[in-house]
C-alpha cells in the first residue's frame, strides 16, 4: 500500500449548462475543463486516476503539491468565469484526504478515497475540504492557511473526521476570520442538551429555529425559511448551517452578504463564501451597511452554544 493524498475536484452548476447549450456543446465544455484539471495535476507530479463525469479523481504522493494543486485550479478557474454568463459558470469544489491506498487495474482503493469524495461533495462551491491528516502533513512552518471546521459525520464511516477548509482567496485572509490552529487531534463534538438557539428579526419579521433545525435558508423566495422581500435579496441569499457546535452564515447570492458584530467594528464581506457567527450581530443583504436602504437581519443566539472563552473562532494556520 502507498500512503498518498487523494483530491477529488468537481464542477458545480454542469446542469445549466447542459439546459443552455445542449448537449453537444456543455459536454465539450466540460471535457475541455476536466482535462485541464488533470494538465495542472499532473504538472505538480500528481496522477489522474480517472474521470468521473464533471469529476476528476487523483493522487498525489506529496501532500503539498497536491495543495498547491487545487490552489492553482482554484484561482485559475474563479479568474477564467469570472466575466462568464452566471447560468454559464461551473465552480470547482475539492475534497482532499491523506492515507493509505490500494491501487488495482488501474484504480484506487481506500477509506482516503472514500472520505475526499465526501468531502468533494459537501464542500461549496469554490471552497477546498481537507481532512486532519493533510493538514498535519504541512508541519508548523507552511505557510498554508486554512480554518478548522470541526468534526463531521462523514456518510459510510462510523466515526466523524475532523475537517479543515484550506483558504486560497487572498481577500478573505483576515485576521479577524482566523486564528493560529493547533496540529493536535480535536475532540469530536457532542450534541447539546437541549439544542442552542439562533434567533433572527427583520421589520417586523421575527423566527427562532433550534440548532436542530438547522439549515436554514435567508431569501426572497417564499420556501426561504426566513423570508426577506426585498428586490437585492436573491432568491436563496445566504444559509445559517451548525456544526460542530458552532453557528456558520455562508453567502449564496448574486450580490453579496455583509456581516458585523455588535462588538467589532469590523465589517466582514462574504461573496460565496462563508463566516462564523460571533456572538449577536447583523447581516446586511445583497447591499453593504453603506447602503442605509439596506435589509439588515439582526441575529442573537444563546451564550451556551459559545465556546468556554466565550469566543466562536475557527483556526487557521500563518
Amino acid at each position: 500500500m502507498l500512503e498518498l493524498t487523494v483530491v477529488f475536484a468537481d464542477l458545480t452548476g454542469s446542469t445549466g449548462v447542459f439546459e443552455s447549450l445542449g448537449n453537444a456543446k456543455a459536454t465539450q465544455a466540460i471535457t475541455r475543463l476536466t482535462q485541464w484539471i488533470g494538465e495542472v495535476c499532473k504538472a505538480r507530479d500528481g496522477r489522474v486516476v480517472k474521470n468521473l463525469g464533471d469529476g476528476v479523481l487523483m493522487v498525489f504522493t506529496k501532500n503539498l503539491s497536491a495543495i498547491e494543486a487545487v490552489t492553482e485550479m482554484q484561482r485559475v478557474h474563479q479568474d477564467r468565469i469570472r466575466n462568464w454568463p452566471e447560468q454559464l459558470k461551473m465552480r470547482l469544489q475539492v475534497g482532499m484526504a491523506r492515507g493509505d491506498i490500494v491501487e488495482q487495474d488501474g484504480d484506487c482503493f481506500g477509506d482516503a478515497v472514500n472520505v475526499a469524495s465526501r468531502l468533494s461533495d459537501l464542500s461549496g462551491p469554490e471552497q477546498i475540504l481537507a481532512t486532519d491528516s493533510v493538514i498535519r502533513e504541512l508541519g508548523y512552518d507552511s505557510m498554508v492557511r486554512f480554518r478548522c471546521l470541526g468534526a463531521m459525520d462523514i456518510r459510510g464511516r462510523s466515526e466523524a473526521c475532523v475537517v479543515h477548509r484550506i483558504e486560497w482567496q487572498s481577500d478573505i485572509m483576515s485576521a479577524f476570520l482566523t486564528q493560529p490552529a493547533s496540529l493536535t487531534p480535536l475532540p469530536v463534538a457532542t450534541p447539546a442538551a437541549p439544542p442552542a438557539t439562533i434567533r433572527l428579526s427583520w421589520l417586523d419579521s421575527y423566527a427562532v429555529y433550534t440548532s436542530d433545525r438547522l439549515p436554514i435558508f435567508l431569501g426572497r423566495d417564499k420556501a426561504s425559511q426566513f423570508v426577506v422581500q426585498d428586490p437585492r435579496v436573491s432568491r436563496w441569499h445566504s444559509k445559517i448551517s451548525w456544526r460542530a457546535g458552532k453557528y456558520y452564515l455562508e453567502d449564496v447570492s448574486s450580490y453579496g452578504t455583509w456581516v458585523r458584530f455588535s462588538d467589532n467594528p469590523v465589517i466582514v464581506a462574504l461573496r460565496r463564501q462563508e463566516c462564523l457567527l460571533l456572538q449577536e450581530g447583523e447581516i446586511a443583504l445583497g447591499a453593504s451597511f453603506d447602503d442605509f436602504t439596506a435589509p439588515i437581519v439582526s441575529f442573537n443566539f444563546d451564550a451556551a452554544c459559545l465556546g468556554a472563552n466565550g469566543s466562536n473562532f475557527s483556526g487557521a494556520a500563518d
